[in-house]
């Protein structure tokens, strides 16, 4: 019998493998959650070095994490970002009642606030795939999926991360979910930013992505209405467990 096929009280070792909490953090200050996040990578990271000097027996099973979020109104530039695209001065942010951070994931700018779903996977990705493409495809494709659930068709543009809608209409194209992200180890942080109910006039302070011929846009704005967003966050929930076959 194949080993990933084994199972204990029903349970598959693949699922066992694929095990993922989920939490989510509510409205919570960006700081924090980056702190949250670093806390439970260097766990990842540190059971998976541990276990590469025991025995299988000995070995722990793995612990992967999915966290939802919102953030009170945030810039972030990643790790590869040009900080002219901020194009608010820093000295200006309070008055918008926003902050601004430099972090550790890919990308250029970008604008976390409520309303908006900021998903941060943490996992070890030996356990499902290692493929860093394939990863981030499969976050776009979970938030396309999620669309669809509300009658909307959304797509990518090819060179470019994200979700979009008339992705094939340069002067339309338009984005409602950003992704930047780090891999050490294999082991996943940071994620996407999907507009839900977002308030777009703040990406007016920056220049997103570092893209200046695109506008973003919001899931409100596609339908013409506010949207639950915790029924939001249940369906992305459901169509990224099942593209990652995950077990909550």
């Amino acid at each position: 019998m194949n080993e990933s096929l084994k199972s204990v009280n029903g349970i598959t070792e693949d699922q066992q493998n694929r095990a993922v909490i989920f939490r989510d953090l509510g409205l919570i200050d960006y700081k924090d959650a980056w702190d949250i996040q670093e806390t439970l990578f260097q766990e990842v990271i540190d059971r998976k070095v541990a276990n590469r000097k025991l025995s299988i027996e000995e070995q722990e099973s793995p612990k992967h994490y999915l966290l939802f979020c919102e953030h009170p109104h945030v810039f972030t530039l990643g790790r590869s970002g040009d900080e002219a695209n901020l194009v608010i001065k820093e000295a200006d942010l309070p008055s918008v009642q926003a902050t601004f951070y430099k972090n550790n994931r890919g990308g250029d700018i970008t604008y976390h606030g409520p309303g908006q779903i900021v998903g941060y996977p943490i996992l070890d990705l030996d356990f499902f795939f290692t493929d860093i493409h394939k990863y981030l495809r499969f976050l776009e494709e979970a938030v396309i999926l999620t669309l669809k659930d509300y009658g909307i068709e959304a797509g990518r543009i090819q060179g470019l991360t994200g979700v979009w809608f008339d992705p094939e209409n340069k002067a339309k194209a338009r984005k409602i979910c950003a992704l930047g992200v780090r891999c050490s180890r294999w082991v996943t942080m940071h994620g996407f930013a999907f507009n839900v109910n977002t308030d777009l006039n703040y990406f007016n302070y920056i220049i997103p992505c570092g893209i200046t011929d695109k506008q973003v846009t919001s899931l409100e704005k596609e339908l013409g209405r506010k949207v639950d967003i915790e029924e939001v966050k249940l369906k992305l929930k459901e169509n990224i467990g099942l593209l990652f076959q995950m077990n909550f």
